[in-house]
């Protein structure tokens, strides 16, 4: 049975959201990002049902989200480069990667047994509106298949999970439409473990130049198997024309059968990205060819996502 849904912005569909979450069920949840399938992040059993019905691998860590700083405080160490960084971001398209405090009430399933965890304070009203009804911290990874396109609206959702999670609330289109930027911080050490949502320029404002991760073949955070965001149909990556059996995405003046930004936006493209993927992937071609994307600024998100999604497929 497909599950219900309900306006986000209604007080009434929030306190039924948080029974749900309260009684171990699974709901699509509504974020400035992507939609997220939020679950109790305290509960094994409930965790274990959400990695299940994402088919996702359960070496790969959840990120946490918070109201805001105060709680996130009593989940983890804050150095203090990580309070001025949730101080400035937050809430917003920022987690953090920090030191898990030992009696933080998260499962250890949730972050994949790692003795640290990812937190971040969501920016959309009714995911704030949400965990603020529900009172703790609750998981909620992309609602969508492990390795699949992220969803940006309560159809997206309903297409990919609709019949394994228990209500979706329907916030409408996602603002920014790429996930979060996460960053690990040590004392006063900084690493961008994915380009995200908030660009590299803006964080090193506050951090200094961000190191890069070290090459590991299991994920310290979420966002980072190689392969990832992908549609039904292979991607071929800078791509100026259409190839035989292909469709092609573009970006500005471009002949092409979808553009994500034809004034070469940006953040346009961001929001139109995953979406615009579905679109394309649902008319069957084989191949979806992208065009080049700037790697300033948002491109380099951007780019982090297509390339995951044109990498080899297990």
């Amino acid at each position: 049975m497909t599950a219900p849904t309900l306006p986000a912005s209604d007080s009434v569909a929030q306190q039924t959201a948080a029974h749900i979450l309260r009684e171990g069920g699974l709901v699509g949840m509504p974020t400035e990002t992507v939609y997220g399938l939020a679950g109790n992040a305290a509960e094994a059993d409930t965790v274990a049902k959400l990695y299940a019905a994402k088919g996702r691998p359960r070496f790969n860590p959840l990120i946490a989200h918070v109201t805001g700083l105060e709680m996130a405080q009593t989940l983890a160490e804050f150095s203090p480069l990580a309070t001025k960084l949730a101080q400035e971001f937050w809430p917003g398209p920022l987690t953090l990667v920090l030191p898990k405090l030992p009696n933080a009430p998260i499962c250890d399933l949730a972050n994949a047994g790692l003795d640290t965890i990812a937190l971040r304070a969501p920016r959309h009203d009714a995911a704030r509106a949400l965990l603020k009804t529900f009172g703790g911290p609750l998981v909620a990874p992309s609602a969508n298949k492990s390795g699949a396109v992220s969803p940006t609206t309560a159809a997206h959702v309903l297409e990919g999970l609709g019949d394994q999670i228990d209500l979706v609330l329907d916030g409408g289109a996602c603002p920014v439409g790429l996930e979060s930027a996460v960053v690990a911080v040590e004392g006063d050490r900084a690493t961008l473990l994915r380009p995200g949502g908030l660009d590299r320029a803006t964080i090193e404002a506050i951090t200094g130049p961000l190191a890069a991760p070290g090459q590991t073949d299991t994920p310290s955070s979420p966002g980072m198997l190689k392969s990832h965001y992908a549609p039904g149909a292979a991607i071929r990556l800078n791509a100026d024309t259409a190839g035989t059996g292909e469709l092609l995405l573009g970006f500005g003046d471009m002949e092409c059968d979808l553009n994500l930004s034809p004034t070469g936006d940006l953040a346009e493209a961001a929001t139109r990205l995953f979406a615009a993927l579905r679109e394309l992937d649902a008319r069957g071609p084989d191949t979806i060819g992208i065009a080049p994307i700037p790697q300033t600024g948002l491109g380099e998100a951007i780019n982090d996502r297509l390339q995951r999604a044109a990498a080899p497929r297990d």
